[in-house]
Formats: structure tokens, sequence, C-alpha cells
């Protein structure tokens, strides 16, 4: 698996940046913002709501700005009608591309992305054309420390099914009805806890190299550009991208 976090490598290090132009801010306001609405105010209870929390902190989001969002979810009584989309379909080189999507207009937002899949070399699919290359799972992410092998073999017994390493972080991937359990008995055993979510993992990855996979990144980062993108998901396996 450890090929397509190339891409999750990149996003972290445009996340800086965009964090820096209001960007990422912008996204995960509005993440904040649909928790709230669909699950209530208490990130206890409602596992979107602490994810997204998670993720502003991760961005150096003022907590201020954390509270303001709460609040204008909790006060709208009409508040803007957000659904989640999920939009499937193919970059250049027959890499699968998954695409979350958070909107208030669903035309508009189709429009925009299948203008971002032409324009890049890609295509957009129909629903199920591209997410069966992907297992939809729960990760939970914890910093390399001395404790990091009683973490893996915690997770292991409540059924985690993969762990990556990178040089900082480890990813103990569960099942997602899984993922609050092991997340709050790794707490309780005082094992930090980066950050928890659910997110899509390729199953199978194709391999892309030069031009190709400049044309790969470019249509990846175009989408992720979008206010309305959540994230972007691809099972490209590259090594040579920048």
């Amino acid at each position: 698996m450890a090929g397509h976090s190339k891409w999750h490598n990149i996003k972290r290090r445009k996340a800086a940046v965009d964090a820096v132009r209001g960007r990422e801010f912008a996204k995960v306001s509005r993440q904040i913002y649909v928790a709230v609405r669909n699950g209530g105010a208490d990130p206890k209870q409602n596992l979107a709501l602490r994810a997204a929390m998670e993720r502003a902190r991760e961005i150096n989001m003022p907590a201020d700005t954390i509270e303001r969002t709460i609040k204008k979810a909790l006060g709208d009584v009409e508040g803007a009608r957000y659904e989640e989309i999920l939009y499937e379909g193919y970059a250049p080189g027959g890499v699968a591309v998954l695409v979350q999507a958070l909107t208030d207009n669903r035309n508009r937002t189709a429009q925009t992305v299948r203008h971002l899949f032409h324009k890049h070399g890609g295509s957009l699919g129909e629903s199920g054309s591209a997410s069966y290359l992907f297992r939809y799972t729960g990760v939970v992410q914890i910093p390399r420390s001395p404790q990091t092998e009683q973490a893996v073999l915690r997770a292991l017994d409540l059924g985690a099914w993969e762990v990556e390493e990178d040089e900082e972080v480890v990813h103990l991937y569960v099942e997602p009805d899984a993922l609050e359990e092991v997340r709050r008995t790794l707490e309780s055993e005082g094992i930090e806890v980066r950050a928890s979510r659910l997110t899509y993992v390729p199953t199978l990855t194709v391999r892309v190299e030069g031009e190709t996979a400049e044309r790969v990144l470019a249509l990846l980062e175009a989408l992720d550009e979008e206010d309305e993108v959540q994230e972007v998901y691809a099972n490209a396996e590259w090594e040579d991208v920048g």
C-alpha cells in the first residue's frame, strides 16, 4: 500500500500552503458545519465532528474559528443544505480517482468535476465505475514512540487489517465500525491518537511515470483545489513526481 502514499504526502505539503491562503480553512469549516448540522455539537458523540476538529488542529485553524463555525451551525434555523457526493472517474494512465464533495448544488459541482477530468485528460464515470478498486476503511494515526509496538499489537487484537509506518506516524487500518472502539481503547491505555477518520485506500494500484505521472498529479491537484471537494483519492503508484 505504500506506493499510493506519495499523493498523501503531496497533499500534506499542499495543505500547509493552502491553509495560509484560507482554502483549507474553508474546506474544514464546511466539514465542521455539516457535521454539527447532522449530528450535534458534541465531538464525543459525533464521529464526523471529531474527525473534522482533528483535521482543523492539524492545519492550525484558530480555536475561535472552530467555535464560530459550530455556533453558526447550531444557530442556522434554515442553513445551507449540503449533501455528500462521491464522484468516480479515471485519470490518464488508467488511474482510478474518487472525489468526495460537500455541496449545496449537485449540478454545479458535477459540472465542475466533469470539466476538470476532461481538461486534464481523464473522464468522469458512473457510480461504481472506480470505487470497486478501493476499500472503505477506518484509519487511526499514532505518532511513532516507545509505545508503537504496544499500540500495533493492541490494534491487531481489535481487528486491524493493515499497519503502515512512515518516519513519524503509524497508520492502523481497521474496519469502519471498529474505528471508535480502537481509538477509545488506545487512548484509555495512554497511547496518543493523532487522528482517526474514515477513508478510501486502493486495493490495486497502477504505476505511472514520466509525463503520465505529471498529468495525473495535475488532475488530482486541480480537483483538490476546489472548495467543495473534501478529499481526492487515487490508486496511482509513483516514485518520481516531486
